[in-house]
């Protein structure tokens, strides 16, 4: 348990001097009742708010969202409307942010975290972690465009690493790549002369979007963050 001053100074821009004068002020209270002190024990299941406002107290999360067209992966941007509009908003206060970046234009699975070493494991290309793309495309693909993308293409002087092109039907195929290079995907298939006309992420280490619906987010169980690092 933690004391009233101690949790309210740590989950707000009060100090726990500060806390003793909102407790006079009743301006805290604690499961709907003014706190009667700044040393008033706290347990993990009460509800403290401060001025109506409840007093977020940080967690870990782990989270996925089923981003859809039209929004960019950011958590703030001038002009157009951002993936953290689709997420809890006290997401923002708890310091949740997305991990690796989905295109405006790309729909998909699309991580939230606020465990920065989970975020560098997922984001970093040496941990290879797969990412895998259900794509719609001009053309069709041919056996030398797969082995092309098997020898590791090469984006602005870059040699990528191997990536996966399995055809689908005429126009459709999956890619799979273990890094996360702007438009990747989309200027990979542009170099074999196809142009991609719908991009969505289904999967992401051995964690699947599945039947998660577009617009909509759940947190991960144990069981998937184990998935999502393709244990």
């Amino acid at each position: 348990m933690d004391r009233l001053d101690k949790l309210v100074a740590q989950y707000s821009d009060y100090s726990r001097k500060d806390v003793r004068k909102l407790v006079k002020e009743k301006r805290i209270e604690v499961n709907g009742v003014p706190a009667l002190s700044f040393d008033e024990k706290i347990g993990e299941e009460d509800l403290v708010m401060l001025d109506g406002e409840p007093i977020l107290r940080k967690r870990r999360i782990l989270a996925v969202l089923n981003k859809p067209m039209g929004f960019v992966t950011s958590t703030e941007d001038p002009r157009d409307r951002t993936v953290m509009e689709l997420v809890p908003k006290e997401w923002m206060k708890m310091g949740v942010y997305p991990v690796g970046r989905l295109d405006k234009d790309t729909e998909g699975l699309l991580i939230f975290t606020n465990d920065g070493a989970l975020a560098h494991c997922l984001i970093s290309p040496k941990n290879g972690i797969e990412k895998e793309y259900y794509v719609e495309h001009t053309g069709s693909v041919e056996k030398e465009d797969i082995a092309a993308f098997r020898a590791g293409m090469v984006l602005d002087d870059e040699t990528l690493k191997p990536a996966l092109l399995i055809p689908m039907e005429k126009g459709k195929s999956r890619v799979v790549v273990t890094e996360g290079k702007y438009h990747q995907v989309r200027r990979m298939m542009a170099i074999r002369g196809m142009d991609v006309t719908y991009l969505k992420r289904i999967r992401e280490g051995k964690l699947a979007l599945g039947s998660l619906e577009v617009g909509k987010w759940k947190e991960l169980e144990p069981g998937e963050e184990a998935e999502l690092l393709g244990k």
